[in-house]
């Protein structure tokens, strides 16, 4: 097992989780199983009692729609924050404390990112959080949120930068197109401040950067063709066929992201780890532990992905970032969706410059520009979330909680007024 005492590795922990629109009920259960892998008290230990230098939380369908497309995400996000800072201070090992880095969120896609007291949140400096919506004209209710920071060298130096980005892509088996599509979108849009001591005055990528974490409800799918034995199997016994990890690594095999990713259509540079180790995170029964939905061919939709500057692009499969821990909880049935957790432990620092941080190495044939319109597709996609959000909001209300029968009452409401009006002149 790598060795969790190494004082220069840092340890990262993520956790993602499409919460299914709930809003303020999002977490009804404790999160000591999902967000605690490496403290005594959860059901999946790692052998050392070290807690993550790093926590980092993404949520996707954090609140109805039309309440998010509205603006009214913050106070959603404002509240689990605090619930989740609690939560990892009450189940740590030595009872450390940890501050918050970096909290964004637009629309439905929230990241939160946090650092023990005693290391990262005492030296954290730029921080920086961006978001960008990738749905019809640059909506919100998909797209992502990232957050940046650098971390200063021990011997004073420049250091290295930090960067997570949270998304929520399009969803449904046959739009793999618009999948990638979004990441492309993303990554000339999700932009940042010039690097440090930078000559240039021009935003950044997500790739300009010394580590990079991708997570989220990315949505790509299992397809299966439907002659494969398999296809019939999961019609008929979908647990059982799941339950053994040989099938699973056979039905990897149709994971729409590992094959994008072989081909270098999409997440160019970031590694996955071994996904079917663990059970398809979707789509499930709502209050169910282990009963898949019917509708939908269960799929690994929720990700982790990861690369650190000191990974070589001619070896696309292989990570300097140690896996300790891939998992879904699947005691969580409020959702849909299955909360995934990562462990990462991160290469010792290489000795580099002392005021220009390693950065990614990318493919020869892969250079990631920024969107020269970015700004303007962010804030038009912005104007039409606000608009659609509030209209949404105002049909609801209408409707005593539901948009189809307010839009009833309004043309109903609209068609009495006219015949009193007619009749009255």
């Amino acid at each position: 097992m790598a060795d969790l005492h190494a004082k220069d590795r840092l340890l990262v922990q993520i956790g993602s989780y499409n919460t299914n629109l709930q809003g303020g009920k999002g977490l009804p259960q404790d999160l000591v199983d999902w967000l605690s892998p490496t403290l005594q008290v959860s059901t999946f230990l790692s052998r050392e009692r070290r807690p993550p230098d790093i926590f980092v939380v993404g949520f996707q369908e954090l609140l109805p729609l039309h309440l998010g497309l509205s603006g009214f995400s913050r106070p959603v996000i404002n509240e689990r924050e605090a619930h989740i800072k609690s939560q990892i201070e009450m189940h740590s090992p030595n009872k450390e404390s940890y501050s918050l880095i970096a909290k964004v969120v637009n629309v439905g896609v929230a990241l939160l990112v946090y650092g023990r007291d005693d290391g990262i949140a005492r030296t954290v400096c730029d921080v920086q959080t961006q978001w960008t919506g990738s749905g019809p004209a640059y909506m919100g209710n998909k797209g992502a949120v990232g957050a940046r920071f650098r971390v200063p060298a021990a011997d004073g130096g420049v250091g290295e930068i930090f960067t997570f980005v949270c998304a929520h892509l399009t969803a449904h088996e046959p739009n793999l197109a618009r999948r990638i599509a979004d990441y492309n979108h993303i990554v000339g849009s999700l932009l940042f401040d010039p690097l440090p001591s930078s000559a240039s005055l021009s935003k950044t990528t997500m790739y300009s950067t010394s580590h990079l974490f991708f997570l989220g409800d990315l949505n790509f799918r299992v397809s299966l063709p439907e002659p494969h034995p398999l296809s019939q199997q999961l019609k008929t016994s979908t647990a059982e066929t799941l339950n053994k990890e040989s099938t699973r690594e056979e039905l990897k095999e149709y994971d729409q992201l590992l094959r994008e990713r072989r081909k270098g259509s999409a997440f160019i540079g970031l590694k996955d780890g071994e996904f079917w180790k663990f059970q398809c995170s979707y789509k499930y029964q709502l209050g169910a532990v282990d009963k898949y939905s019917s509708k939908r061919t269960p799929s690994w939709t929720d990700r982790i992905l990861y690369s650190t500057y000191t990974d070589s692009p001619d070896k696309p499969n292989e990570s300097n970032i140690t896996n300790l821990l891939y998992t879904s909880i699947p005691s969580y049935t409020t959702s849909d969706h299955k909360p995934i957790v990562c462990l990462l432990l991160l290469p010792s620092p290489v000795p580099s410059s002392r005021d220009s941080p390693p950065l990614l190495r990318l493919p020869a044939n892969y250079n990631p520009v920024p969107d020269r319109y970015a700004t303007l597709k962010r804030y038009c996609g912005r104007s039409l979330d606000r608009i659609v959000g509030y209209i949404w909001w105002l049909f609801t209300l209408f409707g005593a909680g539901s948009a189809v029968v307010g839009i009833f009452n309004f043309i109903v409401g609209l068609g009495a007024w006219s015949w009193w009006k007619s009749n009255s002149s």
